[in-house]
């Protein structure tokens, strides 16, 4: 089992940032892939981006390209989400998750072990 717990969520304006971690604890984690998800009011859930095992290969949504960075630190078991020029449209529950290959993965069914989420709110 691999538990995951999101933080650095909250509400922030349209044009800042906003880093968002998981900290990743159980299973060794850190040969897993990992990816972050977000949930908007009245949507489903959709990919984010995504990095494999060592952070060398990433993938991200074309919604979040040039914005969003994803990275990796195995020795603290945490992958990282830095949001820049947040815009509005990016408010969501933002949600943590880890998949037990070692390439990144960008499917929810691909993904193993979930965050609880927690939530992000750009104003205008």
């Amino acid at each position: 089992q691999v538990q995951l717990v999101e933080s650095g969520g909250g509400l922030v304006q349209a044009g800042t940032s906003l880093r968002l971690s998981c900290a990743a604890s159980g299973r060794t984690s850190s040969t897993f892939g990992m990816g972050w998800f977000r949930q908007a009011p009245g949507k489903e859930r959709e990919f984010v981006a995504a990095l494999n095992w060592n952070g060398r290969t990433t993938h991200y949504a074309d919604a979040v390209k040039g914005r969003f960075t994803i990275s990796r630190d195995n020795a603290k078991h945490t992958v990282y989400l830095q949001m820049n020029s947040l815009k509005p449209e990016d408010t969501a529950v933002y949600y943590c998750a880890a998949a037990s290959l070692r390439s990144f993965a960008i499917y929810e069914t691909e993904y193993d072990y979930w965050g609880q989420g927690i939530q992000v709110t750009v104003s205008s």
